[in-house]
């Protein structure tokens, strides 16, 4: 192994075994903690590790069964992957072998056995391994509490106000991902488009569309014969304490997505193709991602891999990056692939198309540090676990159901997700090392199950591509019931999947025509066939970028690297002219608000007027988002402020009576839009000056805006001081902010701090690899008194990359440590 000034490692072996059981060991050596927690968390096994505080978490998994999911997948794997697992376990039980003690593997170990004496670290597994692939598939799920939140307004507002809360993708304002001229459904030329928006109503599938169907279901007759409240339908699946209660391990919410780019080799300034990638997950510590090179010395059938990149401590194999042939990037692309379903129980039995069915049952026990273990008992129908079992408030919330007008307690909710099942991700991710070619990167995507993901693709030949893989579920829905929009009555197989959508139907486009591939979580395809989901992010990233790449005629390897680093506003444009129009009589306001007036939309870090103008648009935008819509929301449910908020707003403009300006708190009055700017103004001026002791014009943008790298185990509040200190790194000022390119994401019902960011950046040269750049959010190391275990935040907070050496020759040119492994006789 050699490694880098960095800490960063690049593995040289003989065989294919060997050169996995050298990363096994490897990232053991560096990271064997947070590989330790992933495996407790996805085993339902957390309470083991931090006691008492872990049930509730173990409950939930344990109810979804993601470990029991990986054992089942695991026989599934070509005989290469299991071989591959088999030889990365072998490296990290070398390591735990060699280290005896838990206090000898990591400090936490040490802190954590002044409550747990006890704990002994367990051998490493093939499934532990797997099992984090189904907290990759949770994180990545997609936004579905738009379900929620449409279904609990029901009743609250009117059917016209969801549709303005949830408007249609602008696909004539952000263009999605593939044009009609790069993809169309069964590769015809026809019309991709929908009937419906040519008639000018909604498009079907679009989300306007299914909430004028969602409204007319709330009155209307099921299939079962049976009259329903939907909104009792949906309540009864609120799961907001289920996802409270599983651990963020890729992060959650709006910021969760992810930018990524490739252009041709016609249009770059070296004349062959450059991709670029940055993830935006959660900001922990250590970070996500965990870089390094595989590399067979001499790369043939019985040792194929020569890979660089981005890699997840515990599964064997480079998740991102490029091999001596092609490079890719995955984006979330967060198709429908979970639904809820209403079930009526009687005993142990569950009611299935007039008939009772018996539930599937089995017994959970939870071992707890320090406390007794305890017993949970899980039950199951054909559609999947029965989630409210796992969280009371599912289970209350079930009383709210009406069926023909009667109310009842009986009803129960199951969670049919696609990471419920088993499948080959695991195939695709190794198989992704080895392609040289499209077809053979194709054959590799074809496994890629679950989460589905945009992967963009550039090879060394010159060629550029898209393709969408994944589980997408096929749903007929029943009448005007919307398929997979609002839970369903589980007891009608008339609302259960059909199928999935076949790889070959998902969209894909190798050499697009215009050169370039932008994804950005946006829509895919102007096309409802085949139907992938309604909650797209609204494509301000996504459109930026695309602007940005056409403004010059070639693109360089800078260029796309400063791309990642862009902090356009991209509601500016549409939001200050009527703040700047509003009607002020306030003096104190009116200095702030003249900070708007020449602002260009930038959300700098450090001062300047830029900044200042910045803090105060986005303190408006908080107090917007508030006024808004929080006071319809539940309490569970409040406005992020993310890209949905800023295209709903967007629209409401256009609308200064619509029922979403009205503040319910003010009783005889109704509000427009023009008081509710100007309340915003106000309100934003004074909350600046109270948070930061001065006036806005003075302020900056960053004062606000901080990110902090937490430990996930002893990095809260709960932590002594010191330890906390020593642990976590910051808070420290970034740019940015919601929905910009360069994504450092906060929560308006929260505050200013950063919950997601670009988790790593890259650029890769196909025409010199050796020329590609990157840089990792934290460090190599998970050990807090490393030199490398924040050694790249600075670098990471400034936009700077480094040179990312793949080449045997660059690679030893950069080496600075040597370490030998040698395999332990047989």
């Amino acid at each position: 192994m050699l490694r880098d000034a960095r800490g960063i490692p690049h593995i040289y072996a003989d065989t294919g075994g060997d050169l996995m059981r050298a990363q096994g060991y490897v990232q053991a050596r560096d990271r064997f903690f947070e590989m330790d927690t992933r495996r407790h968390i996805t085993a339902g096994r957390l309470a083991e590790l931090v006691g008492e505080p872990g049930v509730e978490t173990d409950t939930v998994i344990r109810t979804m069964g993601w470990r029991r999911v990986a054992e089942q997948e695991l026989p599934m794997l070509q005989p290469e992957t299991r071989r591959a697992l088999a030889a990365y376990t072998d490296g990290v039980n070398a390591w735990i072998e060699e280290q005896g003690s838990p206090s000898s593997m990591a400090l936490e170990y040490t802190i954590l056995s002044l409550s747990l004496p006890e704990y002994r670290v367990e051998p490493w597994t093939s499934v532990d391994s797997l099992a984090w692939l189904k907290a990759m598939a949770w994180d990545l799920r997609g936004n579905y509490t738009g379900e929620l939140t449409r279904a609990a307004l029901q009743g609250r507002v009117s059917d016209t106000m969801i549709a303005e809360l949830y408007p249609a993708y602008p696909t004539a304002e952000h263009a999605p991902i593939l044009s009609g001229k790069d993809w169309r459904p069964g590769g015809a030329k026809g019309e991709v488009g929908a009937a419906r928006a040519a008639e000018g109503g909604p498009a079907a599938g679009s989300p306007a569309d299914l909430v004028v169907r969602a409204g007319r279901l709330r009155a209307g007759r099921l299939r079962a014969g049976r009259l329903v409240r939907t909104s009792g339908l949906v309540r009864s699946a609120r799961h907001r304490g289920a996802i409270d209660a599983v651990p963020a391990l890729l992060g959650r919410g709006d910021g969760i997505g992810s930018n990524s780019r490739v252009v041709s080799g016609d249009r770059s300034t070296t004349g062959a193709p450059l991709l670029a990638n940055d993830p935006h997950l959660g900001v922990s510590m250590p970070g996500i991602w965990y870089q390094m090179g595989l590399h067979c010395r001499e790369v043939s059938d019985a040792c194929p891999i020569d890979v660089s990149g981005y890699t997840f401590a515990g599964v064997p194999g480079v998740v991102i990056g490029h091999n001596r042939d092609i490079a890719w990037g995955f984006t979330n692309l967060a198709p429908d692939v979970t639904d809820f379903y209403l079930e009526q129980i009687t005993g142990d039995e569950y009611l299935r198309d007039g008939r009772l069915r018996p539930l599937e049952t089995r017994t959970e026990t939870i071992r707890v540090a320090g406390g007794p273990s305890q017993q949970v008992t899980v039950r199951s129908t054909g559609h999947g676990p029965i989630l409210s079992d796992a969280v009371p408030s599912v289970a209350a919330a079930g009383d709210e159901v009406e069926v023909e007008g009667r109310a009842t307690s009986d009803y129960a909710v199951s969670f049919a997700r696609t990471a419920l099942r088993p499948t080959t991700t695991a195939d695709a991710l190794l198989g992704l090392n080895t392609a040289s070619n499209w077809d053979e990167f194709r054959a590799a995507a074809k496994d890629f199950a679950v989460p589905s993901q945009n992967l963009v693709y550039a090879d060394t030949a010159g060629h550029i591509g898209y393709r969408a893989p994944g589980q997408v579920p096929i749903r007929k829905g029943v009448g005007d019931n919307p398929p997979g929009y609002v839970p369903a009555p589980g007891w009608d197989s008339a609302y259960d999947w059909t199928g999935f959508v076949p790889f070959d139907e998902l969209p894909s486009s190798l050499d697009p025509p215009e050169g370039l591939v932008v994804t950005a979580n946006q829509q895919v395809t102007a096309s409802t066939t085949p139907f992938l989901t309604t909650e797209w992010d609204s494509g301000y990233r996504s459109q930026r970028i695309h602007d940005l790449l056409e403004s010059d005629e070639q693109v360089s390897p800078d260029k796309m690297a400063r791309i990642q680093l862009d902090t356009d506003n991209g509601l500016a444009p549409a939001l200050l002219g009527p703040l700047l129009e509003v009607e002020l009589d306030d003096p104190f306001t009116e200095d702030a608000r003249a900070l708007l007036r020449d602002w260009d939309g930038r959300q700098p870090a450090g001062a300047g007027e830029d900044a200042a103008a910045a803090m105060y648009f986005n303190a408006v935008w908080q107090r917007i988002v508030a006024l808004t819509f929080n006071d319809d929301l539940p309490a569970d449910l409040q406005a992020s402020g993310g890209s949905q908020y800023w295209q709903a707003v967007t629209g409401l403009l256009d609308k200064p009576r619509s029922g979403w300006w009205d503040d319910r708190a003010t009783a005889g009055v109704v509000e427009g839009r023009d008081e509710i700017l100007r309340r915003a103004l106000v309100d934003a001026a004074l909350d600046l000056t109270r948070e930061l002791g001065k006036d806005p014009a003075t302020g900056r943008w960053d004062q606000l805006h901080r990110v902090t790298f937490r430990h996930r185990v002893l990095g809260g509040d709960t932590i002594p001081a010191p330890v906390r200190w020593l642990v976590n790194s910051g808070p420290h000022p970034v740019r940015g902010g919601s929905s910009t390119v360069d994504a450092t994401g906060w929560d308006a019902s929260q505050g200013f701090a950063v919950t997601s960011a670009p988790s790593m950046r890259m650029v890769v040269d196909l025409g010199d690899l050796d020329a590609s750049r990157w840089v990792n959010q934290t460090g190599a190391s998970g050990h807090p008194f490393s030199d490398h275990y924040d050694d790249r935040v600075d670098d990471w907070l400034a936009g700077r990359t480094h040179p990312w050496p793949s080449s045997e020759a660059a690679v030893r040119e950069g080496t600075e440590q040597t370490l030998t492994l040698t395999p332990a006789a047989q």
